[in-house]
């Protein structure tokens, strides 16, 4: 498993293969070869590893469709035709729908590749579902990288989606064409969509429509931000993604449910199959999303895996289904998700049966809710540093959460899938309906009162990839210590200790050696700091800005103390070079000026040419407080006059390290 890991890591990153399909089965084979002939045991396993390690290689050069001969863009031409089809339905933004399409065809030639298409809202655009097919000759562009350090890198994410290019559609650009076929995911969302209109009627309001969507069908798109931001304050976030905890009660009740098969001969076959069948039917409803393939796919693999009742069944189901998984789509690896499931179950069956050890009660009461105490410290604690290194923050009240949640979330998925069978055949008492809405009121409202307890929340906590793995470390070696104490388990647990004490030793040094001036990217206003070691000086007109989301980013991701500035410095001098900043009132003629940086902000009304033959500067940085239309023709100036131009809107943040 670590080098097919290692495999896809490399490929993905370095692109080690290169080469194509037909020059790679050949090392395939005569890795199978040798380990035929030679029958010795370091050999075989040596060979082995290197099959793993090709295995990876090869899952991920397939999945990248920029491999094929019949990538889209090896077709584009200008004002070509492309024909695409829509596979997922996104999230909304403002302005625009978004989806997630298939290149089907350019010009007439059958191509591949996916796309991000963005379709402008307004009162003659219609929302389009899955399977949906249109004609477009729009050109496709780049998605922009983020413009300030530290801030979410959506083009890096949708790289790993095998997305590389987008649209952006308005009602008088593409035509929709009539469906030609229907997919799987097509027939699936017709199912949804039946499900969500036949819910509609029964008077659910915003957010309790969003959660029952999340719970039953996968869907989280109809949850409104503030309700999403409430659950993940509470550490409740992965109840609304149908994920492991969702299917693993499914996979609990089907089994309950099928019992009596047990009793006849090949019942229990019979049984497997029939709960596996369901699930992955349950999966195509709920859209076939990474989180429900990945969670259904481990639990028909511990299914299976019971038949046999031998020894570490879950542990052997586990690995087979995250190979099986990374094998078939290898972009798996980079999905949070997939991260934290995995390590959440792992950190279930390696901790909490030691955990559990410590006190066994004998009231069967106390004992579920010690198993469920056991049960969630086991998976905080084997998630929690990758947690912190991504999100940042920690939920102290996670424990009380899911006391209450989980006990009754059983029952809360089965009276669900009972409202909607019932609401789609239209026989559904309004007395239920108001029953379930009350339920599930009833849990948004516990939710929302546990994250407004904002002393148990523990928010901008920094952590960075060396220091999230010295935190393994020391979880490991204290794991391996209580599992059985001894002396050179005591060393260890010592060892990676001191290994996190050097770690934090040397970015606290790091990050006291670093100065820069840093000009921010935002829109329509001017912000730019001067870092000096752990502290970093903002220069800004409205101090409400101070609190914006790409200086918290920063913040966490440099790990700074920001404090504020309100009056803006027109003249400054970082070791020997000189800064001059040019605001709205267009000043800039002083003297004693030597090859100054020029900071062009608020758009001024200046003759850039001019202001190029006085101060001769070294670098002119305009930033988004300026009008576009200013900023292009200063550009076509400076570069008529050899000076460097650079526009924060375009490059992103602008930094001076000294």
């Amino acid at each position: 498993m670590v080098f097919l890991i290692l495999g896809i890591i490399l490929q993905f990153y370095l692109k080690i293969w290169q080469l194509s399909l037909l020059y790679f089965f050949p090392f395939f084979i005569a890795g199978i070869l040798i380990s035929l002939l030679f029958k010795n045991r370091i050999v075989t396993t040596l060979i082995s590893f290197l099959l793993f390690f090709l295995i990876g290689v090869f899952s991920v050069y397939i999945q990248n469709d920029k491999n094929s001969e019949n990538y889209y863009q090896n077709f584009l031409k200008e004002n070509s035709l492309a024909t695409l089809r829509i596979t997922k339905v996104l999230k909304p933004s403002i302005y625009h729908y978004k989806y997630e399409a298939k290149v089907i065809e350019i010009d007439a030639s059958n191509t591949n590749g996916k796309v991000l298409l963005n379709i402008q809202k307004d009162s003659s655009t219609t929302f389009f579902d899955v399977d949906d097919v249109l004609l477009t000759s729009a050109s496709f562009q780049e998605v922009l990288s983020p413009l300030n350090p530290h801030q979410f890198n959506y083009k890096s994410y949708l790289k790993r989606q095998g997305i590389n290019k987008q649209l952006y559609l308005n009602h008088d650009n593409f035509l929709y064409l009539n469906k030609t076929t229907s997919t799987i995911k097509g027939y699936a969302a017709k199912v949804r969509k039946v499900v969500q209109k036949s819910l509609k009627k029964y008077h659910f309001n915003d957010d309790e429509f969003g959660v029952i969507s999340a719970l039953l069908l996968g869907q989280r798109n109809e949850i409104s931000k503030e309700l999403i931001a409430e659950y993940s304050k509470a550490g409740a976030i992965h109840i609304l993604a149908v994920s492991g905890l969702h299917v693993g009660i499914i996979l609990l009740l089907l089994l309950h449910f099928f019992k009596p098969l047990d009793n006849f001969k090949n019942g229990k076959y019979i049984k497997v199959i029939l709960v596996i069948t369901l699930l992955w039917l349950f999966a195509c409803i709920a859209g076939l999303s990474a989180s429900v393939v990945r969670a259904v796919t481990m639990f028909s693999f511990v299914a299976f895996g019971q038949l046999f009742k031998r020894k570490n069944v879950v542990e052997f189901s586990l690995i087979s289904s995250m190979l099986f998984l990374l094998v078939f789509n290898p972009m798996f690896l980079f999905d949070v998700g997939f991260q934290l499931s995995y390590l959440a179950v792992f950190g279930i069956i390696w901790i909490q049966p030691k955990l559990y050890k410590f006190w066994q009660p004998k009231l069967k009461v106390v004992d579920f809710f010690w198993k469920l105490i056991t049960v969630s410290i086991a998976a905080q604690a084997v998630i929690l540093p990758l947690s912190l290194f991504y999100f940042h923050q920690f939920p102290g009240l996670f424990l009380l959460s899911n006391l209450i949640i989980i006990p009754f979330l059983g029952t809360i998925l089965l009276l669900g899938i009972v409202v909607i069978y019932l609401a789609v055949f239209k026989i559904l008492p309004q007395v239920i309906a108001n029953f379930y809405q009350w339920i599930i009121n009833l849990m948004n409202s516990f939710v929302s009162w546990i994250s407004n307890q904002e002393a148990f929340l523990f928010e901008d906590i920094s952590l960075s990839f060396l220091m999230m793995i010295g935190c393994y470390l020391v979880i490991i070696s204290c794991i391996n210590l209580i599992t059985k104490f001894s002396a050179n388990k005591l060393v260890l647990v010592l060892v990676s200790l001191i290994i996190v004490q050097s770690i934090y030793l040397f970015e606290h040094h790091k990050i006291n050696k670093k100065n820069e001036l840093i000009v921010f990217h935002k829109s329509r206003a001017s912000i730019f700091g001067n870092r000096i070691g752990d502290s970093l000086f903002i220069n800004i007109k409205n101090d409400s800005l101070s609190n914006q989301s790409f200086l918290r980013n920063y913040k966490i991701g440099e790990q700074v103390f920001i404090f504020g500035k309100s009056q803006i410095v027109n003249y400054f001098k970082l070791k020997k070079q000189q800064f001059l900043v040019v605001d709205s009132l267009g000043i800039y003629n002083i003297n004693s000026l030597k090859s100054p940086v020029v900071l062009l902000q608020n758009s001024p009304k200046i003759n850039v040419s001019r202001l190029i033959q006085l101060l001769k500067p070294e670098l002119i940085v305009a930033d988004g407080s300026n009008y576009k239309s200013y900023v292009y023709l200063w550009e076509k100036v400076s570069k008529g006059y050899n000076t460097r131009f650079y526009y924060t809107g375009k490059e992103g943040a602008f930094r001076f390290k000294y």
